[in-house]
């Protein structure tokens, strides 16, 4: 890493931080860490790319500032420019100082001094932040022993046990012989904290660290996040992309676009009365699990500039609806907006923005489709899939020559449901719950299955030919999560669609005629049925994913997570071109998904699954407006919401440890081990939970709405609950 100055002809030279303090940007005295015009270029066989340009930040000891935007805006690069981790080649300049002392321009060898024990990073990805061939404990150890080598062996165990109980590691003294595989993904997370937080830091950066994680691990890292603050002081840097896991931990909140802050201000100001048409197209794109009432998301058309180039206007006027000519002239600087001086944005047009013009107005966003299905009763409708006691067991064995079955695991365990045309039916559920399963065990469509599906009339049972399957194939349909790794990189788009449309048996000029009509319907050029995917971005690729699954005219599209790997802008897009081809196609789809604001905004019935089986299913609104069964009200008490004052005083239930082994299920209630309910009932009541199974029954107050829980009305366990009071929130 390398750190740049610039000297005039005919002056001393002087290094960034004299030139920064002479232009009156020295930091307040009390900020724990301050960074002043922080710079960061790359050089590229395409020229220098300009990742971060004059991030300016002040962090107050036990403070926590959010840093919000798309992949690509310099959130992540700005993290390790502070921290002393970008290559040699990156050209780093401008100030960074730590408790006053500047970090730029250091060795590797003197940041060492501040990594780990002033300074402490949480990484995206804890699998390959953790050593695969070194225990826990011995990797805990030695963040200890780096900064204090004097401390004895006895010593440093003992306070690598005292870390993993703080960050909620059960038996926490047998799991430092641990390695990181024999933990789950929350867990990995979970020590990575306690690595950070071994020796006390000033400030520790968390970069994404809950986005690959379920609704249910990411509460309980969150949880341990602020515990850790509490028990340190530290102060933090959350950098994410989820606007509801800041709005409760955030004092502060930085929006960066294109490598620069655009907005910064307290939490409040943020969210409700953002002035910059980049954060106020950000709050609209995301959906609310806590707002029944439907309407279109705030998509934001293009992509991010091309920092190749410095831009010499506003980065954001190609994509903003408010660009004039006045926007094109010089890249307006961060400027406080009416209402407080801490509350600065990037817009010449800030003054007539606020929290009482509808972000809807300013993006235009579509109106909310009307499917012809609407307005038929559901009971009425014909059903499009339905699957009778689906089963799908796996032999666990054992032995090498000589295999022997010690076990079963029960990954889809008796589901039963039906989805109607018109209807948007999800399951969710945490990682391991027997989603994914289940829509393969429906793809399979075998006469050996176990239980019975049916797809448009058609039964597995019957499914003995080729030719039956084939019928089956043009009803059902399928869209993938990575829509990277499913479209083949060899094949233009135009062969790509045109693939299922040759098997089907059209004709030369039918097929090409039926591409142009399907990327006009999914809202991508024509003309670019030429190109690679390759060449599309990554919600454009999902698209083309979709106008290939539309292809043959399915009644029923799987979707399979579709907006997962996508940004929040662009997840909004797709989301929005999802219920317009519902409607105007009169499709049904069966989505699977953790993100239960996107379940909610989309759907119109939702199954919850745990351990294999169905454990409460209704109409979206009824079974998310009056959960029944624990284990929904946990997921949805998991889910943050994009509203700070909210988000400050909602009550969360924070599940112990992780998903059970579907080979070590209980033999009762499969939630029992879990259970908020249970934890706090007596143990007469409790014996029932362990020695019968609950079937699924029909709500008192809906038959649509069915749970399996003997003691829904039962009182959850205090322990398992955390409201963080508004006297808790570290306000400015």
């Amino acid at each position: 890493m390398s750190s740049e100055t610039t000297t005039g002809a005919m002056e001393p030279a002087r290094s960034d931080v004299e030139r920064l303090h002479v232009a009156g940007l020295h930091a307040p005295a009390d900020a724990v860490l301050s960074v002043r015009d922080l710079n960061v270029r790359f050089s590229s066989e395409n020229g220098v790319v300009h990742a971060v340009r004059g991030v300016d930040f002040d962090l107050m000891p036990g403070k926590t500032l959010g840093i919000v935007g798309e992949s690509g805006s310099g959130k992540s690069v700005t993290s390790l420019a502070i921290m002393g981790l970008l290559p040699p080649a990156a050209q780093v300049s401008g100030s960074v100082r730590l408790n006053g002392r500047e970090l730029l321009g250091l060795s590797d060898k003197a940041m060492c001094q501040f990594r780990g024990n002033d300074l402490a990073m949480v990484f995206q990805d804890p699998l390959s932040s953790l050593t695969p061939v070194f225990t826990v404990g011995t990797q805990i150890i030695e963040a200890l022993a780096i900064h204090h080598p004097s401390m004895s062996r006895k010593a440093k165990e003992a306070r690598a046990v005292e870390l993993l109980a703080m960050v909620g590691i059960p038996s926490p003294r047998e799991r430092l012989k641990a390695f990181p595989h024999e933990f789950s993904g929350g867990m990995r997370q979970r020590v990575m904290i306690a690595i950070a937080i071994a020796n006390n830091p000033r400030v520790l950066i968390a970069d994404e660290p809950t986005t690959a994680l379920d609704v249910t691990i990411q509460a309980q890292v969150l949880e341990v996040l602020h515990a850790a603050q509490e028990e340190t002081g530290a102060a933090v840097v959350m950098i994410t992309h989820d606007l509801g896991v800041v709005a409760g931990m955030a004092d502060d909140i930085m929006v960066m676009y294109a490598g620069k802050p655009v907005e910064t201000g307290a939490v409040d100001d943020i969210y409700y009365n953002p002035r910059m048409p980049y954060t106020m197209g950000l709050l609209g794109a995301v959906p609310r699990v806590d707002v029944a009432e439907k309407s279109s998301l705030v998509p934001i058309e293009g992509m991010p500039p091309n920092l190749l180039h410095a831009p010499t206007g506003c980065s954001f006027a190609p994509r903003c609806p408010l660009a004039s000519e006045a926007c094109l002239d010089g890249e307006p600087a961060l400027a406080p907006v009416d209402g407080g001086a801490l509350h600065r944005a990037a817009c010449i047009k800030s003054g007539s923005l606020g929290g009482t013009v509808d972000v809807h107005d300013v993006f235009a966003a579509p109106p909310v489709p009307v499917s012809r299905f609407d307005a038929i009763p559901r009971a009425q409708r014909d059903t499009v899939l339905k699957l009778k006691d689906v089963r799908k067991h796996f032999p666990l064995t054992r032995g090498a020559l000589i295999k022997r079955r010690i076990g079963t695991v029960k990954a889809v365990d008796g589901v039963t449901f039906d989805i109607r045309e018109g209807e948007c039916f999800s399951i969710v559920g945490e990682s391991g719950s027997g989603k994914t399963t289940t829509l393969l065990e429906i793809m399979e469509f075998h006469p050996d299955q176990d239980g019975e599906v049916v797809i448009g009339g058609l039964s597995n049972k019957q499914a003995a030919d080729a030719k039956t399957k084939a019928r089956m194939r043009r009803e059902l349909q399928m869209v993938f999560q990575d829509p990277t790794g499913a479209l083949d990189p060899r094949f233009t788009v135009y062969e790509v669609l045109a693939e299922p449309l040759q098997n089907a048996g059209m004709d030369r000029a039918a097929t090409r005629k039926r591409i142009m009509e399907l990327m006009k319907l999914v809202g991508l050029q024509p003309d670019h049925v030429n190109r690679f995917p390759n060449q599309f971005s990554g919600g454009q690729r999902q698209r083309i994913g979709i106008a290939r699954a539309l292809a043959v005219n399915p009644k029923l599209v799987v979707l399979d997570e579709p907006v997962s790997a996508l940004d929040v802008s662009v997840q909004a897009g797709v989301i929005n071109l999802l219920d317009h081809l519902r409607a105007e196609l009169g499709l049904s789809y069966l989505l699977v998904a953790h993100d239960l604001s996107v379940v909610r905004h989309i759907s119109n019935r939702v199954a919850v699954m745990y351990l294999g089986k169905i454990v409460e299913i209704g109409a979206v609104d009824r079974v998310f407006d009056n959960p029944r069964h624990p284990y929904t009200r946990a997921l949805l008490s998991a889910i943050p919401v994009p509203d700070p004052q909210l988000e400050r005083t909602r009550e969360r239930i924070i599940l112990q440890g992780d998903l059970p082994s579907p080979l070590q299920a209980p033999k009762g209630c499969n939630f029992a081990t879990r259970c908020p309910v249970f934890a706090a009932l007596p143990p007469a009541k409790q014996e029932k939970c362990l020695t019968l199974e609950p079937p699924l029954e029909a709500a008192a107050s809906a038959a649509d709405q069915q749970f399996a829980c003997f003691f829904p009305d039962g009182e959850l366990d205090e322990d398992m609950l955390v409201v963080h009071e508004p006297a808790d929130h570290h306000a400015p």
